[in-house]
């Protein structure tokens, strides 16, 4: 389990402008939290997903998001939302 939130640890925090580590904290209060963690493991058999690109939204509002994504770098999911009605 440490190592689990060794690694959550450090891809979130990475973002951070000063990313907490688990060694900025004793290693009794880092014990203490790791207890009250329980941990599991699914196996995923199948993924399902659906497409929501504001296409129950008005063009107008619809077609500024997608530009706005566009010009952040997003061009695959701004272009999508463009060819929806």
């Amino acid at each position: 389990m440490r190592g689990v939130v060794a690694r959550l640890t450090r891809t979130h925090e990475a973002t951070e402008p000063k990313p907490w580590k688990m060694g900025d904290s004793s290693s009794e209060y880092i014990d203490e939290m790791l207890k009250a963690i329980v941990g599991i493991e699914i196996q995923i058999e199948r993924l399902e997903g659906k497409a929501k690109l504001s296409q129950n939204r008005e063009a107008r509002d619809r077609l500024n998001a997608a530009e706005k994504l566009i010009n952040k770098g997003s061009t695959e999911l701004g272009e999508a939302m463009l060819k929806k009605a």
